[in-house]
């Protein structure tokens, strides 16, 4: 039956849409669709499912690697695996509580795993039943509380969802990143009876705003896959942003295409910053410590003042920042994520003017401490200074308007400032507002 639901579910979409080549999308088109995640800047990820039940140990030894991957790592088979599904039971897990934390650090949409590479679904899924409702014990509909609260709270939803899946035995892989040594495995079919259909009642229950792939790497899939793929989503849902993981293009870590018609519409570079500025849209995937899923003994935390910095760097070179939770299994996003996220929206209340909705300069920076944006009216704009050493800040790359009023952004009292051999010198106040970093707004010539 719930074959048969998912075979319906698939030709219901493919013929209630008209089919259009997306592929062949005009740039306007691509600008105006593209156009709120480029104002948006700041993301949350959040990596959530079965994993984070042994946390990273497994019969009661540390296993090396990232959290989400110990099925993986430890070798563990799928009806040993399937019990750490079954003790997943998030109680304290709050959905309005996570997107009030979202959105008090200052981000603007949540991309969490609806499915990972273990195949669990984080939603009441009618196309399997290896999924939230019906293998484990908390039978809520976590996807759908987070849907609601992200709209409730004007937070844009999004999901991660993974090409592979070492649960399902058609998609086996030929690179063994399964353990199922099944006999006959058939990826086309599960590509069309279990990926697709799947895809279809993401955006038909949820209507999110973007679809993050992962997984692609098996040499199982193909760029004319991918292809496929992300037209087949954006039949169904015309506006919706896909990542470059949909086909085959993506670069390594750096994340980048390898190609110039690569499927997908921005970049991901993971646990990394692009080296400078970009003609294509991208997104910089980092965790706050060293692991994505939620690992026990991973205390390795980012400071408050590195994650502003990667912050301001990446808006400066004119891309986006997702940046990483991992819930425990009890459905707590650790007090150390919560803390750091906590500094980045105070300082994001003061300096938010020059990450959002801003563009990127040819010149992006000046020095190792003064990153610059601009406004998208080209009026203005921003220096981000990360470090100051004296009571000044000397500019030589941008000019402000003679005779105008120059401020720092939370701060009502107009800065003094003149020029001296070339260089625009600004007299910094004695009380800079808020830490970590400070933006000098500039009036500029357009």
């Amino acid at each position: 039956m719930k074959r048969l639901l998912s075979l319906l579910l698939l030709l219901l979409s493919l013929t209630t849409t008209a089919q259009k080549n997306y592929l062949a999308e005009s740039k306007s088109d691509k600008d105006a669709r593209m156009d709120w995640w480029r104002d948006a800047t700041f993301g949350m990820f959040i990596h959530w499912g079965a994993y984070a039940v042994p946390a990273g140990i497994y019969k009661e030894k540390p296993v090396n690697g990232i959290g989400e991957w110990i099925m993986h790592n430890s070798n563990i088979p799928i009806p040993e695996y399937e019990e750490f599904v079954k003790q997943f039971n998030p109680k304290d897990f709050n959905a309005k509580q996570w997107v009030s934390i979202a959105k008090n650090a200052g981000m603007k949409y949540i991309v969490i795993t609806s499915k990972h590479h273990d195949g669990f679904c984080l939603w009441d899924s009618k196309i399997t039943n290896y999924d939230i409702m019906d293998f484990s014990p908390y039978k809520k509909d976590i996807l759908k509380e987070l849907s609601d609260a992200c709209k409730e709270a004007g937070i844009k939803m999004c999901f991660y969802h993974s090409i592979m899946d070492w649960h399902q035995p058609d998609a086996e892989s030929k690179k063994s990143y399964t353990h199922q040594n099944t006999t006959n495995p058939d990826f086309a079919k599960y590509r069309e009876n279990y990926l697709k259909p799947q895809l279809a009642e993401l955006i038909q229950k949820y209507d999110p705003a973007v679809i993050w792939f992962d997984g692609e790497w098996i040499p199982e899939w193909t760029e004319e896959q991918g292809k496929d793929l992300y037209n087949f989503l954006r039949n169904l849902k015309p506006d919706i942003i896909v990542n470059n993981r949909v086909g085959k293009g993506r670069q390594g870590m750096n994340g980048m295409n390898k190609y110039q018609d690569a499927a997908g519409d921005f970049g991901t570079p993971e646990q990394e910053i692009l080296e400078g500025t970009s003609n294509l849209d991208w997104e910089s995937c980092m965790t706050i410590n060293d692991t994505w899923g939620y690992k026990l003994n991973d205390n390795k935390w980012k400071s408050s003042k590195v994650l502003i910095d990667n912050l301001i760097d990446i808006a400066a070179k004119g891309g986006n920042y997702l940046l990483n939770v991992g819930p425990t299994a009890a459905g707590i996003i650790p007090e150390e994520s919560v803390e750091r996220l906590e500094d980045m929206g105070e300082w994001l209340k003061i300096n938010g003017e020059a990450v959002y909705a801003t563009n990127s300069l040819k010149q992006y920076k000046e020095g190792n401490n003064i990153k610059f944006t601009t406004s998208k009216s080209g009026k203005f704009v921003y220096a981000i200074v990360t470090a100051k050493s004296s009571d000044s800040i000397g500019i030589t790359s941008v000019v402000p308007v003679e005779g105008s009023k120059v401020y720092m952004l939370g701060s009502k009292k107009p800065l003094k400032w003149f020029t001296d051999n070339g260089k625009t010198v600004f007299v910094l106040p004695k009380k800079l507002p808020g830490e970590f970093a400070w933006t000098i707004k500039i009036p500029v010539v357009q």
